[in-house]
C-alpha cells in the first residue's frame, strides 16, 4: 500500500468484495485518504472510482495520491448521500459496485484541531467543516431531554439521564477535553475504549447525521435500476451495523407479507439480489496487530441481482 496518513480497515475483504467486477465503476462513498480507492484501482485496471468525500482536507490529499490513475478516477466533494444518488442516476449501468467506510478516519482523530478526539483542545467533530452544526452547539444548546436521547440512541450510554443533567449543569465547555473531564467519573471502566468514547460518538453521530446518511444511501441504492450491484458497507459500532444487517435482509427476502399472514399476498419474488456475508467480515489477526482500530470493523457485502 502507498504511504497514507490513515491505514484502510479490512484493505483485503474489500479488495475480494469487489473482485466479481471485471469492469465498469466503484462509487467510494468515503473516499477519505484514498487508501481503500487506490488498493481497487491497483488491483484491476479495468475499473474506474467515483471517490466522494465533503472533507476538503482528504480531498486534496486523495486528489494529489490518485494522480498516478488518470482518468480513471473523478473525485467529487458533497454529502456522500446525495452525490452518489446522484452518480447513481448519471452513471446507471456502468456502476458495478458500492463502497461506503461509515465513521470518522484515523487522521480526523489524530488531529487535534478537528474536536474528535477526548483530548481535543477544541470541541467542533464537523467531518464538513463548513456545516453549520457543530459539537459546541450540541452540547451547549441543546436541552436535557435532546442530549439524554443522543446519548441513549447514538452512544448506547447507559446512565445518559445523569450524563446529560451534569453536561447541562457544568456547560459551557470550549474543548471535547474538557467535557471529556467533566462526565469521565459517571462513565464505566475497565472496558477496552476510554470511558468517554461512546458519549463523543453520539455528539459525532448528530453532528454529521451519520445514520441518517446511511439510511438515505441505502435508500438511493434500493430506488435505483442497477441490475447488477456489489454493495459492501463498513460498520464500526452496533446501529451501523443493524441497520446494514437489516436492509440487507429485507432486499434478500422473496416474500415480504407479515409474519402472521395466513397466506402470500406479496407475489414471493421481491427479493432484489442475495446477502453475501451471512456473518460481517471482521479484521484478521495480523491486521489486528497493525491497526488496532481495525477492532471494531465488520463489512457486510450485498449482491443485487434484478430482473
Amino acid at each position: 500500500m502507498q504511504k497514507t496518513p490513515h491505514i484502510p480497515v479490512l484493505y483485503r475483504e474489500v479488495v475480494e468484495a469487489f473482485s466479481p467486477c471485471k469492469e465498469g465503476i466503484v462509487i467510494d462513498c468515503t473516499m477519505g485518504y484514498g487508501g481503500h480507492t487506490s488498493l481497487l484501482l491497483e488491483n484491476n485496471s479495468k475499473l474506474s472510482l467515483i471517490g466522494i468525500d465533503q472533507d476538503p482536507t482528504a480531498i486534496a490529499f486523495s486528489s494529489k495520491r490518485l494522480e498516478p490513475f488518470g482518468n480513471r478516477v473523478e473525485i467529487r466533494r458533497g454529502r456522500f448521500s446525495e452525490v452518489a444518488h446522484e452518480a447513481i442516476i448519471e452513471k446507471g449501468e456502468k456502476i458495478c459496485g458500492i463502497l461506503a467506510d461509515i465513521g470518522v478516519s484515523s487522521l480526523q482523530l489524530d488531529q487535534r484541531e478537528r474536536g474528535f478526539s477526548y483530548e481535543s483542545d477544541t470541541l467542533d467533530m464537523r467531518m464538513n467543516p463548513d456545516a453549520p452544526l457543530s459539537a459546541r452547539e450540541v452540547v451547549n444548546e441543546y436541552s436535557q431531554s435532546a442530549l439524554e436521547t443522543i446519548l441513549r440512541e447514538y452512544g448506547e450510554v447507559t446512565n445518559a439521564r445523569k450524563v446529560a443533567e451534569t453536561i447541562v449543569h457544568r456547560r459551557p465547555f470550549a474543548s471535547a477535553k474538557e467535557l471529556s473531564n467533566a462526565i469521565f467519573h459517571l462513565m464505566p471502566k475497565g472496558k477496552k475504549i476510554h470511558p468517554s468514547t461512546l458519549v463523543m460518538q453520539a455528539i459525532r453521530i448528530e453532528v454529521n447525521d451519520e445514520l441518517g446518511e446511511l439510511t438515505r444511501l441505502l435508500d438511493a441504492i434500493e430506488r435505483s435500476t442497477i441490475k447488477t450491484l456489489r454493495v459492501a458497507i463498513i460498520t464500526f459500532h452496533s446501529l451501523e451495523d443493524r441497520i446494514v444487517k437489516n436492509r440487507f435482509t429485507i432486499w434478500g427476502k422473496n416474500c415480504i407479507c407479515p409474519d402472521d399472514a395466513m397466506r402470500c399476498t406479496c407475489g414471493n419474488k421481491n427479493a432484489i439480489g442475495k446477502v453475501i456475508t451471512k456473518k460481517p467480515l471482521i479484521a484478521q489477526a495480523d491486521e489486528l496487530r497493525a491497526n488496532s482500530r481495525s477492532r471494531s470493523a465488520k463489512l457486510r457485502i450485498f449482491e443485487i441481482r434484478r430482473d
